[in-house]
């Protein structure tokens, strides 16, 4: 069973990954729910898109029982309208927030009693760096060019899932609204973050890690919601 690690941000707060070697038809098989699970399933997705979709939710039951040993009835859901994760069922708390990931082999997923959460898991590729101008502003993308690699370019992108996964925002501009402050990179660390709204913009501090070689990991949970300032 590759649960790779749960580790308790608090005690209100789970962060799990999930190392994915099973075939989908062995996932289904670990959830306790399986039948409503089935429906569930994206009925267009390919085996390795089922696999992810599976992991995800295997992860998620396993984070839910170490924070609400409780909770048996979990169900995983998706909202109709944002596609956001949600979760339901007896002895789940009203409260109970999640966010999921999966990139490849690894899925993530990050559950707590309260607050907001933002989880992404990515496969370090080329990709990130060819949309650069589509989510880096200027300033953010001179940066990035001087560090130049696949790697850290995949990290800002991270970032920035991560912190609109927490924003709960539809239709936010990453390039504009989604902002980078200065750091220094490293194996692990913080990112500081900017998220610009109509109503005024909140910090942020985006946890980043490698979980495992050629793939990175950004997180955040706050256990309350930030102050927005003109």
């Amino acid at each position: 069973m590759p649960l790779h690690r749960l580790l308790r941000l608090s005690p209100t707060a789970v962060l799990g990954l999930w190392h994915r070697t099973e075939t989908a038809a062995a996932l289904g098989a670990l959830l306790p729910a399986g039948a409503p699970y089935a429906a569930l399933l994206p009925p267009t997705a390919g085996s390795e898109r089922q696999g992810q979709w599976l992991a995800g939710r295997v992860l998620a039951h396993a984070a839910a029982a170490a924070l609400w040993p409780g909770a048996p009835g979990l169900l995983v859901r998706n909202d109709a309208a944002t596609g956001r994760p949600y979760l339901e069922g007896p002895g789940v708390p009203a409260s109970a927030v999640v966010s999921l990931s999966h990139s490849g082999e690894w899925a993530a997923a990050l559950l707590a009693t309260g607050g907001q959460v933002g989880v992404d898991v990515e496969l370090v590729r080329d990709k990130a760096r060819r949309i650069s101008t589509k989510f880096l502003a200027a300033d953010e993308l001179a940066a990035a060019q001087r560090v130049g690699t696949d790697a850290y370019f995949t990290l800002l992108w991270s970032a920035k899932e991560t912190l609109y996964k927490l924003a709960e925002r539809r239709g936010l501009i990453f390039k504009e609204q989604l902002l980078l402050e200065p750091f220094t990179p490293a194996s692990a660390g913080e990112i500081p973050m900017v998220l610009r709204l109509a109503e005024g913009q909140s910090r942020h501090r985006i946890c980043y890690s490698q979980p495992a070689a050629g793939y990175v990991l950004t997180h955040c949970w706050e256990p309350g919601a930030p102050t927005a300032t003109p």
